[in-house]
């Protein structure tokens, strides 16, 4: 299992980082589109929606994506994009604590649609924003987040003692989170540094707001974990030998990215 799962993870690094720094923007729009739309069809698994709903919402994802590139302006897309971002930052901040806290199931699947829409959207043009800004932003902004989830992860093993969420996710720990919000944080601050320079004033507003996003995206995670255990999946697909499926690898990034997608707008 561990040379399979090594196997995919290199194989995805070799096709993705390329794409991330070769690629044409109309391109890397219509690649992550494609790969949007697929983890739409595994979102509708893990929603319980009918086979054929599970279909038509990866279709419906894929055809909203298609006219935001071929038919809107960039200004228009900009606009849409920063419109769905906002909401994105709202759904995790102030509803998916409430939701993970109360363990909330049985929403029908037209409920869930917009929940969906709001966890994908955002997320795709969160990809396309940090790219336009610079490819070596996503590619950093990508990295942060795997690296909050390998602190996660080895900070918890070494020191974890109280539980997260136990009924969601048993093996997390709020030491692993605390761990991955300092890590997070110390690489934020000290890249800001290197490569800026020492700005008070944006040293400050990382180590408020780091933590913060750290913490949504470990609520990514958990959110995606919440939905496998309520349907009794073990991963969203078996597309990706070892990893499970694309949402399984992207959960915590679609709460975090479209946030520092925003945070870099701001600070630019």
């Amino acid at each position: 299992m561990l040379r399979t799962r090594v196997i995919t993870a290199l194989v995805i690094a070799a096709l993705l980082i390329p794409a991330i720094f070769l690629l044409d923007p109309r391109a890397w729009m219509l690649l992550t589109a494609a790969i949007t739309a697929v983890a739409a069809w595994e979102f509708a698994r893990l929603a319980a929606f009918p086979v054929v709903g599970q279909w038509g919402f990866g279709v419906l994802v894929a055809l909203l994506l298609l006219v935001a590139i071929l038919g809107l302006t960039p200004g228009q897309l900009a606009d849409a994009g920063l419109f769905s971002m906002l909401l994105s930052a709202a759904f995790w901040l102030c509803l998916v604590p409430f939701w993970l806290r109360n363990r909330w199931q049985g929403l029908s699947a037209w409920r869930m649609l917009p929940v969906g829409l709001i966890v994908l959207l955002p997320t795709w043009y969160a990809l396309i924003a940090l790219r336009e800004n610079s490819p070596g932003w996503l590619f950093a902004a990508l990295l942060l987040v795997a690296l909050a989830d390998i602190a996660a992860y080895f900070f918890g093993r070494a020191f974890g003692r109280r539980k997260l969420a136990p009924n969601i996710s048993p093996g997390k720990t709020w030491e692993g989170a605390w761990g991955a919000m300092a890590t997070v944080t110390v690489l934020a601050v000290s890249s800001q540094i290197a490569l800026v320079g020492v700005d008070a004033g944006r040293i400050l507003i990382l180590m408020v707001v780091m933590p913060l996003l750290t913490l949504v995206s470990i609520m990514g995670d958990l959110f995606e974990s919440m939905l496998k255990r309520q349907v009794g999946l073990k991963d969203s697909s078996q597309l990706l030998p070892g990893h499970g499926g694309v949402l399984d690898r992207i959960d915590s990034h679609t709460a975090a990215l479209p946030m520092l997608a925003l945070l870099l707008g701001w600070l630019a």
